[in-house]
């Protein structure tokens, strides 16, 4: 059904004086319905409550020279292993802004290292990445309900990689991050983005990531009950209707 439909589009929209691949035209029309071989929107709703509900993670404010493995000086804030990063001041002058005799305040900065786990190829910026595969001929996405501690709901949809190279390198004494050595290594995959994209400069000192969206034709183990494959609609339904989809997942499908 699925794929007839598809070409049927196809061969439509083709007849058209476009420039257009059907790489972007199947996205486009991945769009217009729920395809989904696994799983209703309201299914996705109640799963993600579950989520929520089911949160181990509590967060409660401290003061900052209570953080544990942070050094707060007069200088900035940073963490004693010299990885993830740190917060300094800035002071700003400016003739086009709205505080035209200019400003000044804290902004967290990324440690830039070089990666080690790509041939110490120097990046900037951590990898935010999200798996595509088709069940049935149907494209499917796979992300994950994150925790993070200043989240709405604690919980959001996040996309199948969010780490930063102190992630990668497991500097936190913890597991690398899952599904890294796809990004990776894309050798066996269909790359069909991968671009540095820039975070929010008000409050980021020159934070960039690679994103990412890869199509894996291989069967793919889902580690934990944190990830879900949705469809194309169902995302966009969710960005469309509610604050549970995280700024990376809408970065990376930007480029549609």
């Amino acid at each position: 059904m699925y794929r007839d439909e598809l070409n049927s589009y196809l061969s439509l929209v083709n007849q058209l004086d476009h420039n257009t691949t059907d790489d972007i035209l199947e996205f486009n029309f991945e769009s217009l319905k729920d395809w989904s071989s696994f799983h209703s929107i309201d299914y996705i709703k109640n799963w993600y409550r579950k989520q929520v509900d089911s949160s181990s993670m509590t967060v409660r404010e401290i003061p900052l020279d209570k953080c544990d493995g942070w050094i707060v000086n007069s200088d900035k804030i940073s963490h004693t292993s010299g990885e993830f990063f740190s917060v300094k001041g800035v002071e700003v002058k400016s003739k086009t802004r709205e505080a035209s005799g200019g400003w000044s305040q804290p902004i967290i900065e990324q440690v830039a290292k070089e990666n080690p786990l790509d041939g110490g190829l120097s990046t900037d910026g951590g990898i935010l990445g999200i798996i595509r595969k088709k069940f049935d001929g149907v494209p499917h996405y796979l992300l994950e309900a994150k925790f993070e501690p200043g989240n709405v709901n604690l919980v959001q949809f996040s996309p199948t990689l969010q780490a930063t190279l102190s992630n990668m390198s497991a500097v936190h004494k913890g597991y690398k991050p899952h599904y890294l050595d796809y990004f990776l290594n894309t050798d066996e995959h269909k790359v069909h983005f991968s671009n540095w994209l820039c975070e929010d400069g008000g409050r980021l000192y020159n934070k960039r990531n690679l994103n990412m969206l890869i199509e894996v034709d291989k069967p793919i183990q889902i580690v934990n009950d944190n990830f879900i494959w949705m469809s194309l609609y169902q995302i966009r339904y969710l960005i469309k209707k509610y604050d549970w989809v995280n700024s990376h997942v809408r970065g990376i499908f930007s480029f549609i």
